[in-house]
C-alpha cells in the first residue's frame, strides 16, 4: 500500500523558490540544444563517422527517457529536493567529463550522465504542488513545464556564440558552472517536501520500463541509419512492445508500482499524455528546420545567409516568448481551466505553422514564427502539468509528471527522426553535400501542423474543469483561491482530530486511503485539530490518522458527493464512524 507521510510540516516557502527551480529546468534543458551549432562538425571534432557521431546526441536522449520516471518515483519516496540536487550533481559529472575529451567513448559516457538530469523538471513541479498556495500553484507550474523550452531556445545563441569565437569544450564548462550555481541556489532557497509516499522502491519496473524505452526510442534515433524497414530497426520496435507489455502486467500486479497505470489510464491523465507527444513533435520542429533555413547561403535561392550568431538569436523568441507566457497562461486557465489553455496553445502552433508556409522568405519573418510557436507552446506546455497534478494523488506527482515529461521527450524523439528522414530524402547534392530544399521544409512544416491537428483532437476528449468532482489546479487571485477552498471541503472530508482528553491535535498526519487500499489524498491537521480532504471520485474510503503521543486510527466512510463530517479520536483507536 502507498501512503503518504511527512516527516515536518512544510515551511513557508521563500519568493525565491519558484524562479530558483525554473532556472534549474532551463539549466537541464540546455544540455538538449548545446551541441545543436556543432552538429555538422562532431565527427570532425571527435575524429569519427557521422554514424557514430551521433550517439553524442542519442545517448542524452536516451539516458533523459529512463531517468525522468525513475528520478519522479524517487522524489515521492525520498525527498524531491534531495534527487534534484543529485540530478544536477549527475549533469554537472557529465558535462566535466565531456569538457575534459575529444574522445567518442568518454564523450557519449559524459553526454549520458547529462541526460540525467532531465528527471528535475518533474521533481521541481511535484516541490511546487507540496510548497505553494494554490494562488501562486498555476503560474509556478507553468514557468517551470516551459523551462524544458525556454533553455532550448536560450541555448541556441549562445551555445553558437560560445561555438563561433571559442574552443567547442567551453560549452560544457559553461554547463558544468550553470549546473553547480543551480545546486547551490536549490541547497539556499528551497526545502525539502515533507511529502512522502512510503514503500520501496519498485527496481523491476525501473529495470522493465527502461529495457522497454531504450528498445523503443533506438530504432527511433537510428532508424534513419539503419533503414527503416531493416531487421534491426524491426526486430527492436517488436521487442520494445513485448518488454513494455509484461512489464504492464508486472505493473499492475504490484501494490506499489514505479507507474500506477490504472491512474495512468484515467481520460484525464491518459489524454494529456497522448497530447503532451503531439506537442513534443510541434516543438521540435521549428528547431530543427529555421536555424537550419536561417544559415543556408543565399545561393540556394531560398537560404537567408545569416550567421551561427544571428541565426540563434532569431530563434531565442521562441524561448523568451515561452517564459512570459507564463503569467497569461495563469490568468486565462484560472478563468477558463487548463483544458481550454490546452486547446488553445494548440490552436495559435497551428497558426504560426501555417503562417509559416508563406513565412520564409526574409529573416524577419522568422522572427514573427518563432513569437508565434512560443506563444503557442508555452500556453500549452504550461497546461500539461496542471492537468496532470488535478487527477493524480500528491503521492504519485512526482512519477506522474516524470511520465508526462517522457511523452514530450518522446514527441521529440520522433519529430527529430521524422523531420531528419524528411529533409535527407528531400535534400539535393551539391558539391558531394545534401542541402536541404525548400520543399522539404514546408514538408515539415505541413507535419508539424498534422501533429497539432492529432493534439487538438485528443485534447477534445479530456474531461471537463471538474471530472469526477476533483478539482483542477487554478492559479488565481487571493479571492479565487479561497472561493476554491472553500468548494473543496464541500468535495471531500472534514472534520477534528481529536487527543485522548478530547482536546484538538494538531500537525496529525491524516491519509485517505481508497477501496483498493491505494492512497488517495493526504494532509496535516491545522493548528486547531482540524484537517480537509478531496476525493476523486464518489465510494468507500478509510480515513486514517497519526499523532506523536497517540495511537493510529482508522475510520471507514462512503463519500456520495457532499460535504462529509468525519472526526477523528485519537483515543479511540479503531472506531468505525458512519457516513
Amino acid at each position: 500500500m502507498t501512503q503518504t507521510t511527512t516527516d515536518r510540516p512544510a515551511g513557508r516557502a521563500s519568493g525565491a523558490v519558484v524562479p530558483v527551480l525554473a532556472f534549474a529546468g532551463i539549466v537541464v534543458a540546455v544540455m538538449q540544444t548545446l551541441l545543436v551549432p556543432v552538429i555538422k562538425d562532431l565527427p570532425q571534432l571527435l575524429d569519427t563517422a557521422p554514424s557514430n557521431a551521433t550517439w553524442v546526441l542519442t545517448s542524452t536522449l536516451l539516458s533523459g527517457a529512463v531517468a525522468t520516471p525513475i528520478m519522479g518515483r524517487l522524489g515521492d519516496l525520498f525527498g524531491k529536493r534531495r534527487m534534484l540536487i543529485l540530478s544536477l550533481a549527475v549533469m554537472v559529472v557529465g558535462a566535466l567529463v565531456s569538457a575534459l575529451t575529444s574522445d567518442l567513448l568518454l564523450m557519449i559516457a559524459g553526454r549520458t550522465l547529462q541526460g540525467f538530469a532531465m528527471g528535475a523538471i518533474p521533481l521541481g513541479i511535484g516541490l511546487m504542488r507540496d510548497m505553494l498556495p494554490r494562488e501562486k500553484l498555476g503560474s509556478a507550474m507553468a514557468l517551470m513545464s516551459s523551462s524544458i523550452g525556454v533553455g532550448g531556445g536560450l541555448a541556441l545563441p549562445a551555445a553558437a556564440l560560445v561555438a563561433q569565437h571559442s574552443d567547442w569544450h567551453t560549452l560544457y564548462y559553461g554547463a558544468a558552472g550553470l549546473g553547480l550555481l543551480a545546486i547551490a541556489l536549490t541547497l539556499l532557497v528551497v526545502p525539502e517536501s515533507p511529502m512522502r509516499a512510503e514503500g520501496t522502491f519498485d527496481l523491476p519496473g525501473a529495470l522493465g520500463l527502461s529495457a522497454g524505452l531504450v528498445l523503443f526510442l533506438l530504432p527511433i534515433t537510428k532508424g534513419s541509419d539503419w533503414g527503416w524497414a531493416s531487421g534491426t530497426t524491426l526486430g527492436l520496435f517488436a521487442a520494445s512492445a513485448v518488454v513494455l507489455l509484461l512489464w504492464g502486467v508486472m505493473e499492475l500486479r504490484l501494490k506499489a508500482p514505479l507507474v500506477d497505470l490504472r491512474t495512468t489510464a484515467r481520460p484525464a491523465v491518459l489524454f494529456t499524455n497522448l497530447a503532451s507527444i503531439m506537442v513534443g513533435v510541434s516543438f521540435y520542429v521549428v528547431s530543427l528546420v529555421l536555424p537550419q533555413l536561417l544559415q543556408l547561403p543565399k545561393s540556394t535561392g531560398y537560404g537567408l545567409g545569416q550567421s551561427m550568431v544571428v541565426a540563434g538569436l532569431l530563434v531565442a523568441p521562441l524561448g523568451l516568448t515561452m517564459m512570459f507566457t507564463a503569467p497569461v497562461y495563469a490568468r486565462l486557465s484560472a478563468k477558463y481551466g487548463p483544458k481550454f489553455t490546452l486547446i488553445l496553445g494548440l490552436l495559435i502552433i497551428a497558426i504560426g505553422y501555417g503562417a509559416g508556409l508563406g513565412l520564409m522568405s526574409a529573416a524577419w519573418q522568422s522572427l514573427v514564427i518563432s513569437v508565434l510557436l512560443g506563444a503557442g507552446i508555452g500556453l500549452a506546455y504550461s497546461s500539461l502539468p496542471a492537468l496532470i497534478v488535478g487527477a493524480v494523488p500528491a503521492s504519485e506527482t512526482g512519477a506522474a509528471n516524470g511520465l508526462n515529461t517522457l511523452m514530450r521527450s518522446i514527441g521529440t524523439s520522433v519529430s527529430s527522426a521524422v523531420i531528419g528522414m524528411v529533409l535527407a530524402n528531400t535534400a539535393n547534392t551539391v558539391g558531394g553535400v545534401e542541402i536541404p530544399t525548400m520543399h522539404g521544409f514546408r514538408v515539415s512544416f505541413l507535419i508539424a501542423t498534422g501533429a497539432v491537428a492529432v493534439g487538438l483532437l485528443l485534447a477534445l476528449f479530456l474531461p471537463g474543469r471538474r471530472p469526477s468532482g476533483k478539482p483542477q489546479l487554478r492559479a488565481s487571485s487571493e479571492e479565487d483561491a479561497a472561493l476554491e477552498r472553500a468548494e473543496q471541503v464541500l468535495r471531500g472530508f472534514r472534520g477534528l482530530v481529536l487527543g485522548a482528553d478530547g482536546s484538538p491535535v494538531a500537525r496529525a498526519k491524516v491519509t485517505l486511503i481508497d477501496h483498493r487500499g491505494r492512497q488517495a489524498g493526504a494532509t496535516l491537521s491545522a493548528e486547531d485539530g482540524s484537517y480537509a480532504l478531496t476525493v476523486p471520485d464518489r465510494g468507500s474510503y478509510v480515513v486514517t490518522a497519526r499523532a506523536t503521543g497517540h495511537g493510529p486510527l482508522a475510520s471507514s466512510a462512503n463519500h456520495t458527493g457532499d460535504e462529509r463530517p468525519v472526526d477523528l479520536d485519537l483515543s479511540l483507536p479503531g472506531e468505525t464512524v458512519s457516513a
